[in-house]
């Protein structure tokens, strides 16, 4: 049972969260609007008049505080949960000091308070956190001996393979007051989770765009177009290489790999120990945090150089977690030759070689039992807004693949499953658990009212004693394994997973593509309510409302060269043919259908929203969809076994309703002149391929590595162009 009170020590530093929500006048005003209403930010801007960036900074500082929850949700026309706010149901008390006798009087008085008057109150803190874990699953190793131990025996199991998850939902970080011209009319990353943002290689805060292209970072004045140019191209230095950004307001926070530490051979002390190659296998992760308040000139702040490869990332308010894989040296086997060094800088000071440092001591590396491994696992946070607070870390046994929320681990044919909670930066340990088979992506995660759904794949679609079989798991807190839907479409695999609220929808390929709807309201009684078999499959869903989905992925053609096949159930490679769209109707959830479908190209068209969920722009309200796409056509009479020519590299953009279904407003290329296809080869030049698109009010940007591209959003008409080659 809920607590309906809380006992506030006001010498706690979190007393801060609450003096800081309730000093602002704009915060007090959502507050009483949200003691009388239930209401979405768009619902409490327009009864305040006040700009959405506004209404989400106080929302955040009232969460933070405590003094609001959310009530509800509803998906919006961009697909993403938008959340219904309300008070919350408690009582704070503010006392000099907390003890546990004051909390049995509170409690007694709170009874009869409640019950006299029904008070309506509010919590401050809902979160605790103590020394140690809440079990004994996650351990630590007491020796640098137990450590050095393990990764041998690890290291002798061979065939181990990983994944990390990641992701929670908060509110992101939005500035207070704002003079500038911003549009509130403008396209976000497409990300996962409402309020957890995913690094990308481009942003916008609807009047600038933040970009990477070619070893640069380019800052463009972006709206009003007519005002567009480039106001920074800042070069890094030789060796480092830029991969993904995250702006949260003046700051900016570049992820990217550095070869600056790869020496072999060469002597580092580090303390009293010796370290034969620094970054040996790895290479190393470089993250710098930039100011750029003044946009032509991005000031670099600080720095920190990890060993290891960049995993992924996300950004909650202005705290960004990231996770970095790491494979030790055997070079020399001292505790601190393995364990993955780090280090800091700040300005424009490089990173030094000589301020090397292991990012924890051994026995604090930790590992959950019965997953061994023998590399590790770095989960890091660091603040954006401040450049000075020392970052938090977590050092684990263990190998990334995929970011959700908490932390996992995958081996042959189990998901061990770890996870932390995130919260202001820090990372503690939740808890653990374990499912049969492999995930796909990201979106194969999901958590919902306090439950965790996975799907998964057991064997492989080639193997013939044993058929491949999909699954899903629903979890409790605890990671335990409540309910569950085991052996899905039998000898397929799972291309691709969507969750919706109560409902669950995977699409699987073998033939024909199956997408099965999950009834998942009971999660210890999960159900299928219905499937569609249609020829071809989805690689990637995103909901276009609550009860329609829209699938990109492939055409397929069974019948072509089907005495080929060799396989029962399956499809000889020419019958793939081009890139198809579908919208899908779930109102009947035990009777889905495909109401629309359009197929473009030939075998051979590819379109990088179909692995690359930041590549697909959807917008309900508009009725816009764009995907980047390269078409492969053949000429009549050409055989099908043949490689077809390319026709066009660029962007298609639709208009899409569920009444029409997809209707092609145009198409928007870099490449100036339709003569240049004629001289390809067999592959184009890589360097036009539009990676991502979005849009500011009426106008329509591509990024491609040569170019950003403006083009008016309803004609399509090119209106100009910023070339970075």
């Amino acid at each position: 049972m809920e607590k309906n009170f809380d006992i506030i020590d006001m010498a706690d530093e979190d007393t801060n969260k609450f003096a800081k929500a309730m000093s602002s006048e704009t915060t007090k005003k959502v507050f009483n609007y949200l003691k009388k209403h239930k209401a979405t930010i768009s619902e409490i801007s327009k009864a305040l008049k006040l700009p959405i960036s506004t209404i989400q900074y106080s929302i955040q500082k009232l969460q933070k505080a405590n003094l609001i929850k959310i009530h509800d949700y509803h998906w919006s026309p961009k697909g993403n949960k938008v959340f219904t706010y309300t008070m919350s149901n408690k009582i704070m008390v503010f006392t000099p000091e907390k003890s546990p006798e004051l909390e049995l009087k509170i409690r007694a008085m709170i009874f009869v308070l409640v019950a006299l008057i029904g008070l309506t109150a509010v919590i401050y803190s809902l979160y605790t956190f103590e020394d140690g874990y809440s079990n004994g699953e996650f351990s630590k190793f007491s020796s640098e001996k137990e450590l050095l131990e393990a990764l041998e025996s690890a290291r002798n199991q061979r065939s181990i393979e990983y994944s990390a998850k990641g992701g929670v939902a908060v509110l992101e970080s939005a500035a207070e007051d704002s003079a500038s011209l911003k549009s509130s009319d403008y396209s976000d990353t497409n990300i996962q989770v409402l309020g957890v943002d995913e690094a990308d290689i481009i942003k916008t805060d609807g009047e600038y765009i933040y970009l990477l292209s070619n070893n640069k970072l380019i800052i463009a004045k972006a709206y009003p177009s007519d005002e567009a140019e480039i106001l920074a191209n800042y070069e890094f230095k030789e060796g480092f290489y830029p991969s993904e950004i995250f702006v949260d307001e003046e700051r900016l926070l570049v992820f990217g790999s550095s070869n600056n530490y790869v020496y072999y051979g060469k002597e580092v002390f580090v303390g009293d120990s010796a370290r034969l190659s620094i970054f040996p296998f790895s290479g190393a992760t470089q993250v710098m945090l930039f100011d750029i308040s003044e946009k032509s000139i991005p000031s670099l702040l600080r720095t920190i150089e990890f060993e290891g490869s960049y995993l992924s990332s996300r950004k909650i308010d202005s705290n960004v977690y990231f996770v970095i894989n790491s494979y030790p040296s055997y070079e020399t086997f001292d505790c601190l030759d393995v364990i993955p060094a780090y280090t800091e800088s700040y300005g424009e000071e490089e990173t030094s070689v000589d301020s090397l440092s292991p990012i924890v001591n051994c026995t604090e590396v930790g590992y959950v039992k019965d997953a061994p491994s023998s590399n590790f696992l770095t989960i890091v946070s660091i603040d954006m807004e401040d450049e000075n607070k020392k970052i938090e870390k977590e050092v684990i046994l263990g190998n990334g693949q995929n970011i959700y929320a908490s932390t996992s681990w995958e081996r042959e044919e189990k998901t061990y499953i770890t996870k932390f909670n995130l919260d202001n930066g820090k990372i503690i340990f939740d808890s653990s658990g374990e499912v049969p088979g492999y995930i796909l992506n990201q979106f194969s995660m999901d958590e919902h009212e306090g439950y965790f759904r996975i799907a998964t794949t057991k064997g492989q679609v080639w193997e013939t004693n044993e058929k491949s079989t999909n699954n899903l798991y629903i979890l409790n807190e605890n990671l335990e394994i409540v309910g569950s839907i085991e052996g899905l479409a039998p000898g397929e695999s799972i291309y691709s997973v969507r969750f919706m609220g109560d409902k669950g929808y995977v699409v699987t390929f073998k033939r024909v593509d199956p997408l099965f709807v999950l009834d998942l309201k009971d999660p210890t009684n999960p159900v299928i309510l219905g499937k569609l078999k249609i020829p071809g499959y989805s690689d990637y869903l995103h909901p276009y409302d609550e009860n329609h989905l829209i699938g990109i992925g492939k055409e397929v053609d069974e019948g072509i060269d089907s005495d080929k096949v060799h396989e029962d159930d399956a499809v000889y490679y020419t019958a793939i043919q081009g890139i198809k769209i579908s919208i899908f109707d779930v109102s009947d959830l035990e009777n889905p259908k495909e109401i629309h479908k359009v197929v473009i190209g030939d075998r051979g068209t590819e379109s990088l929203a179909t692995y690359e969920h930041k590549a697909f722009l959807f917008d309900k309200e508009k009725g816009l969809l764009v995907i980047p796409i390269n078409v492969v056509e053949f000429k009549e009479g050409q055989s099908i076994e043949d490689q077809g020519e390319y026709t066009f590299q660029g962007a298609y953009v639709y208009n899409i309703n569920l009444e029409e279904g997809l209707d092609l407003r145009g198409r928007v290329s870099h490449i100036d002149g339709e003569e240049v296809y004629d001289k390809y080869g067999y592959y184009p030049d890589y360097n036009f391929d539009i990676r991502r698109s979005l849009y500011i009010e009426d106008v329509l940007y591509t990024l491609s590595n040569n170019r950003l591209q403006l083009s008016d959003l309803e004609t399509l008409d090119k209106i100009k162009s910023f070339d970075f080659i």
